[in-house]
């Protein structure tokens, strides 16, 4: 979601001929320390409201072993209002849950399946995770009561074009390249959030409406490490919920 009016995890989902075919569809790691992931992407913002935020990446050689940083921290920008407890977290009442439209990125633990962007065909050559090209008709749909709800389609494909909102991807330059979090997939909780990516951000100052975006530099870095083999994992949590569940996560 770039900018106060755009773009959680997706089950990318592509009309081609009429039919649906899908991509790989997102799952959620509530305990990303304990499943396992092998790459970790890890995103702390210092406090719920926080429109800005840092990322660092980690790995490790198998699923009990130890986190190591990988490089430097990256600065980001999450929701222009900050972060909120996903669909399916296990956050606290008294927290900021996220609604569609209320401008927060999701916190918790979710899969990084896909990448995304302008270049055709199989994307940049450098590129692991399998990669989806954005066309002039590709839309991520967030209109709640679309049985499309946060799924990227081909409109010209489509069968049956049932939704009134959605994101005309090729018309934000920040989409050029991106990568899919793997949030209200499985299953998908309508008004609970949709379309969330990481992307490339306007500025240091220009939060977003749900998504993550750093520096074209720093993304570019990021995608080209991701290896779908060492099933990685995004982590967004506030400074204070990331001491609290940091030994229960397993986290570094």
């Amino acid at each position: 979601m770039f900018g106060l009016k755009l773009l959680d995890a997706i089950g990318l989902l592509v009309a081609m001929g009429g039919a649906t075919a899908p991509l790989p569809h997102p799952t959620t790691a509530r305990h990303a320390g304990q499943r396992d992931a092998r790459q970790l992407v890890v995103v702390v913002t210092p406090a719920w409201d926080s429109l800005r935020g840092t990322l660092r990446r980690f790995a490790r050689r198998s699923a009990r072993g130890r986190w190591e940083q990988v490089g430097r921290a990256t600065p980001v920008v999450v929701g222009v209002n900050g972060i909120a407890w996903g669909a399916d977290s296990l956050g606290r009442a008294r927290d900021p849950h996220k609604r569609e439209g209320d401008g927060r990125a999701p916190a918790g633990a979710y899969s990084l399946d896909a990448a995304f962007g302008f270049a055709p065909a199989t994307g940049p050559e450098w590129l692991r995770l399998p990669y989806h090209p954005i066309g002039d008709d590709t839309e991520c749909v967030d209109d709640v009561h679309s049985t499309r709800y946060n799924r990227i389609v081909e409109r010209d494909a489509a069968r049956d074009v049932d939704w009134r909102s959605s994101e005309r991807m090729r018309r934000i330059e920040q989409y050029r390249l991106g990568a899919v979090v793997g949030y209200n997939a499985r299953p998908v909780r309508r008004g609970r959030g949709s379309c969330i990516f990481l992307h490339i951000w306007a500025d240091a100052h220009t939060g977003t409406a749900g998504c993550t975006a750093m520096p074209a530099g720093d993304l570019e870095a990021l995608l080209h490490w991701l290896d779908p083999r060492e099933n990685p994992v995004l982590v967004q949590l506030t400074a204070a919920e990331y001491a609290r569940l940091r030994g229960r996560w397993r986290l570094p």
